[in-house]
């Protein structure tokens, strides 16, 4: 997609002063150094924690933290609930709810510090930004349920379980970059 960057001449003089000052967002890393990167913490995860790397589960514990103040009588009755908050049990008292919070907090940061942090809807030419939410809406709901059955997002089956070789993520691993190619013939629409 291309976009028109108009000449200075073709801006009003207050214009130009404008766009001068402001900050250009800073060139990505190295696609090869982040993944080297990404090893090293994962690797410093397993050695430290003794765990591997992870979303879903932090962003699960939120979630039943939200529901346990809202129906704590619901969170005693269900065995899956009940032991992450149930009786006097905090289910953000855990290593995952940290490192998710620490996640987000580390993408803003990192925003905020290469000047890529702003309101924007990234979407296709041929598609509504109404409609373009609606469908992150809906993949959304699809990865995070996906998540959940499959015991595990992305970085908790592919990263931490592919690094130990488990045939269960491997699996996984495969069933994510064969559906997703499947289904990009669909919703190549919503990019082109």
């Amino acid at each position: 997609m291309t976009t028109y960057s108009p000449s200075d001449g073709d801006l009003p003089e207050t214009a130009v002063a404008q766009t001068k000052t402001k900050h250009t967002a800073r060139a990505y890393i190295n696609p090869y150094l982040a993944g080297i990167l990404l090893g090293i913490v994962l690797f410093l995860a397993f050695f430290l924690t003794g765990s591997g790397l992870g979303a879903s589960g932090g962003l699960n514990r939120l979630l039943v933290f939200v529901e346990n103040f809202i129906a704590p009588e619901h969170i005693d009755r269900v065995p899956y609930l009940i032991d992450m908050a149930g009786g006097d049990r905090n289910p953000l008292d855990s290593w995952i709810v940290f490192l998710t919070i620490g996640t987000i907090i580390g993408g803003f940061v990192s925003g905020l510090f290469n000047y890529r942090v702003k309101w924007e809807t990234v979407k296709g030419p041929h598609i509504s930004t109404r409609k373009r939410w609606l469908m992150a809406f809906i993949g959304g709901s699809f990865m995070g349920y996906g998540a959940r059955f499959a015991r595990g997002c992305t970085s908790g089956q592919a990263l931490s379980g592919g690094a130990v070789l488990s045939v269960g993520s491997w699996a996984f691993m495969l069933a994510v970059f064969a559906s997703a190619y499947a289904l990009a013939y669909f919703v190549r629409r919503l990019w082109n």
